[in-house]
Order: C-alpha cells, then structure tokens, then sequence
C-alpha cells in the first residue's frame, strides 16, 4: 500500500476524468462544460468510471475500436472487484474508479445503481440477445437508464425523489434507443445486435443476417421505431428538468437535444443511416447549447409537472 501522501490527488483524478470525457464523447463534454463547477467536475468523475467499464468490457479505448474479447467474464470480475473496492472508499489504483470512489463518497450515491449498471456488462459478457421489446428496455435501464439516475444525484436530485429520477432515468434510455439505432452494422461486425428477436421475425429478417443488403429497407423501418422511441423518452425526460438549477437544466437540455439529434438522424437517413457513422457537428451542437439556454430560463412554464406516459417503461424499484 502506499503511503496516503503519495496517492493521487482529487484534482489530479478529476483532470484525467475531464480527459476522459473530451476524449470519448464529445457531445457530452460539450453538454457538461454548462455545469456549474462541483456538478461539472462530478460529471467527469462519473463518466470517467462508466467509460472505463464500458473500455474493458468490450476491449475499446474510450469507445473506439470495440472488438469481440476473448475472456468477458474475467473482464466482468474485474471491474466488479475494482468498483466494489471504490464503493467501500478503498484506493483502487485506477484513476476511473478512484473517481467513483470520490463521487460516490461526495454525493452519497446509492451503491445499488452502481450495481445497477454493472448489470448491464454482466448481460453483454453472457452473450446475451433481447427476445421482446420489455427486454431491450430492460437492457437500456442497466446500461444507461441507472447512469442517468447517477448524474441527477450528481446534479443534487434526493435519491428518494422518485418521480424526477423516473424523468432521468428516461434521458438515458433515449440516449442508448439513440446508441442503438446508430450501431447496428458495428454491432453486428462485433456479433452482437440489441434488436428484439420479436421485431426481427416481424420484419423477416434473420438475426444472422441483419445487415444484408436485402433487408436494408426493413432494417430502416426498425431504425425508424428505435428513434420514435428514443423521442418518446428524451421528451418525456425534460418534465424533470423544472427539479434541476438553471445551469443543471441547461447542460441536461443541451445534452438532450446534442445526443437526441442522433436518433433523429438515423430515422432520418432510412436504409442509409448505416453508410456512415451519424454525427452531431460542432455547427449543430453550439445550436443546441443556445437553444437549451432558453429552455431551461423557461423550464418551468414549458415543463410544468405533470403525469408521465403511463404506456413507458419504467424502470424497477
């Protein structure tokens, strides 16, 4: 062990978590620079961590390059220990999950979300495929729905606050329909797809074969539903927005809007969505960034509380 005047400091783990973001998504660096300083830092922090398991579970460098791994249950035992250890407030010696040992010990975030999410990486190292519509939203809460529970207790929401971590939970489910639609040919080069068996068989097209040429057309229809969700709950997520701070809402409206565009995009684009990878631009995303900043000025008459959808998932108690 090493001596506590040697370890790492906060600012010095903080400075490579903001690598980290800059490096690996830059919508979400763009959206996270509108916080206000302690939220912002402690969105560096979490991210830091949720691209580090992200990294190792698929043998990626902050989300690029994913590959098939030959040892994903020992890549799960992992990063498993290692967060177990940050959670408990031991120094991991990795500057991702010192991270989580820092915001997790700053915010007071529930440790079942973080295991919440780890859940998530357990399903893709078991080779897992959704059969049904249920179980894609079942996999978009571990992998992204809980990550956006995380950041409202990062941005000051009670854990207890059910109704406004229902409305931040739906932002990361958005984001991850939006991921989705956006993947499918590198998911499939990689032997995976997150489609439901169910709407494959609808549209007839062979989970084996999913980006044949044949089935472009009604792959594009499935692109189409995949983003029409994704609106569904990235708009049913601005009603929480009202609970934040101004500068809270912005960079949570921006982000909507930045990382919304994706999804839009791909429904947009038909069977050509998978040509190239979809984007947002630097052009697109200083109009979101302007756009939201009006948004969360009038969040409270454009987002007054009301009833969510009942017809969304939601995400377990």
């Amino acid at each position: 062990m090493r001596a506590h005047s040697a370890l790492p400091s906060r600012e010095a783990i903080v400075a490579t978590a903001k690598e980290s973001i800059g490096r690996g998504s830059k919508s979400f660096a763009a959206a996270s620079r509108l916080f206000a300083a302690a939220e912002r830092e402690r969105a560096w922090l979490l991210y830091a961590w949720c691209r580090a398991c992200d990294d190792l579970a698929d043998g990626q460098d902050h989300g690029h390059g994913m590959a098939v791994v030959s040892d994903p249950q020992a890549r799960l035992g992992q990063l498993t220990a290692q967060t177990e250890a940050a959670l408990a407030g031991q120094w991991v010696g990795d500057p991702a999950f010192d991270a989580l040992r820092i915001v997790a010990a700053e915010t007071q975030l529930p440790h079942r979300f973080t295991r919440d999410h780890l859940a998530g990486f357990a399903l893709d190292a078991a080779d897992w495929r959704p059969q049904t519509e249920d179980d894609l939203m079942r996999y978009c809460y571990h992998v992204a729905g809980v990550v956006g529970c995380m950041m409202a207790v990062v941005m000051g929401v009670s854990p207890d606050d059910d109704a406004t971590l229902d409305r931040a939970c739906d932002l990361g489910l958005a984001f991850q329909l939006a991921n989705i639609a956006r993947d499918v040919g590198e998911d499939a080069g990689v032997g995976r797809h997150y489609l439901p068996v169910a709407w494959l068989t609808e549209m007839g097209i062979p989970a084996n074969a999913i980006m044949a040429p044949e089935h472009r057309s009604q792959l594009a229809k499935l692109g189409q539903r995949l983003g029409d969700l994704a609106a569904a709950y990235e708009e049913s997520a601005r009603f929480g927005t009202p609970a934040l701070n101004f500068r809270s809402a912005w960079a949570v409206l921006a982000a909507a809007g930045i990382y919304g565009g994706i999804g839009r995009e791909v429904a947009r684009r038909g069977g050509k969505a998978w040509d190239q990878r979809v984007t947002t631009s630097g052009f697109q995303k200083l109009g979101w960034i302007l756009k939201a900043r009006n948004q969360a000025a009038q969040r409270r008459n454009l987002y007054a509380a009301g009833t969510r959808d009942p017809a969304l998932w939601t995400r377990p108690r």
